[in-house]
Formats: C-alpha cells, sequence, structure tokens
C-alpha cells in the first residue's frame, strides 16, 4: 500500500498516486521471475481518495499504520481490479478529473464491492506528459 498527503495534507496526492501507478504497470514489463523465466510478472492496481486515521501501533517493532474506509475500498479497487490495469473508484476518478487533468481515464461500469455493494468504478489508462 501507498500513500501520499499522511501525515501532511498534499494538494496533489491523487495525481502523484496515479502516476506512480501508471509508472509500475508500464515498469514491471521488464521484471524477470528468475526461477519463471517464461512466465511474466502481473499486477492489479487500486486507487482510492479519502480520509485515514493514522498511528504508531506496536513497541518493539512500531509502524506507521492507515486504518478506515478509504484503506479498505482502496483495497478493494485492488482485489476487484483486473491484471495489468488500475481500477478508480469514483471518489478518486473525480479527484483526478478535470479541465486541465491529463490523465486518460475510462468508465469500467458498476461492479459489486463487498461490504459497499454496487459502485461505478473507471481504469486509469494513461497520462500525457507535457514535457520532452
Amino acid at each position: 500500500m501507498v500513500a501520499s498527503g499522511v501525515p501532511v495534507m498534499n494538494p496533489h496526492h491523487a495525481s502523484e498516486i496515479a502516476r506512480m501507478s501508471l509508472s509500475i504497470r508500464d515498469r514491471v514489463h521488464y521484471f524477470k521471475i528468475r526461477h519463471r523465466p517464461d512466465c511474466q510478472l502481473r499486477i492489479r492496481i487500486g486507487m482510492h481518495s479519502g480520509s485515514v486515521v493514522a498511528g504508531i501501533v506496536g513497541l518493539k517493532m512500531p509502524r506507521y499504520c492507515l486504518f478506515g474506509d478509504t484503506v479498505n475500498t482502496a483495497s478493494r479497487m485492488e482485489s476487484t481490479g483486473q491484471a495489468m490495469c488500475i481500477q478508480l473508484s469514483e471518489a478518486a476518478y473525480r479527484a483526478l478529473k478535470g479541465p486541465a487533468s491529463r490523465f486518460f481515464m475510462t468508465k469500467r461500469g458498476e461492479i459489486e464491492i463487498k461490504g459497499k455493494g454496487m459502485q461505478t468504478t473507471y481504469w486509469l489508462e494513461g497520462y500525457v506528459n507535457s514535457g520532452l
């Protein structure tokens, strides 16, 4: 799991996570599985945007942990996605869209999300980089 805007709020959190997700998806093709050279590694990525509760958990080995519905929804976006695709929740889609958005997104449609019912989701397809 990756988070942006924690613990300090970041107005660009959604676009940073989206660009990182696209970069991981595009570069996984170059990864070679040493003990299975004929198999291509395939990943699923899910993205959601919302508030979380954070805290340090543990005494012997403390960890910075995130909790809440946002974490659960992001996990559901990954688990109900497809290989080599980035699935967005409605909230993530809204955080990325806009007149100046350079992200290509397509509507996947409504799918059943455990514990949440039917939800509209989207695919993050790509990004137009203005640099040369």
